[in-house]
C-alpha cells in the first residue's frame, strides 16, 4: 500500500523558514516523481513544486526563489525548504505522487506575526 506522510508543519512569524518533509512507502521511490499542494483557509488547493525522478524541479511562480524542493532517495523522503515566509504562504502542505491520487494527510503552516 502507498502510503505519503507529511511532517514539519507549524507557526512561524513573517521571514522565517521552514523545512517540510514527505516520506513514501510502498511503492519504488526513486521512480515517482513528487509535488508538493497547499491549501489555503477557504481557497482551493494548489500546486507549489514538483520533482521529477531524475530531480528536475518546477515551482508556481509566489515561491520561485524562496522555496526549494528536493529528494533524499535514500530516505525516500521529498523536502520542501522554506524561507522569507510570508502570511500569504498559511495553508495546509499536501505531498502527491505525481500522476496518481494519492495524497497524504498535510501539515499545516501557519506565518503571523
Amino acid at each position: 500500500q502507498v502510503r505519503l506522510v507529511e511532517s514539519g508543519g507549524g507557526l512561524v512569524q513573517p521571514g522565517e523558514s521552514l523545512r517540510l518533509a514527505c516520506v513514501v512507502s510502498g511503492t519504488i521511490f526513486s521512480a515517482i516523481g513528487v509535488a508538493w499542494h497547499r491549501q489555503p483557509p477557504g481557497k482551493q488547493r494548489e500546486l507549489v513544486a514538483s520533482i521529477t525522478p531524475g530531480g528536475i524541479t518546477n515551482y508556481t511562480e509566489s515561491v520561485k526563489g524562496r522555496f526549494t524542493i528536493a529528494r533524499d532517495n535514500a530516505k525516500n523522503t521529498v523536502y520542501l525548504e522554506m524561507y522569507s515566509l510570508k502570511p500569504t504562504d498559511t495553508a495546509v502542505y499536501y505531498c502527491t505522487i505525481i500522476g496518481r491520487p494519492i495524497w497524504g494527510q498535510g501539515t499545516l503552516v501557519s506565518v503571523s506575526s
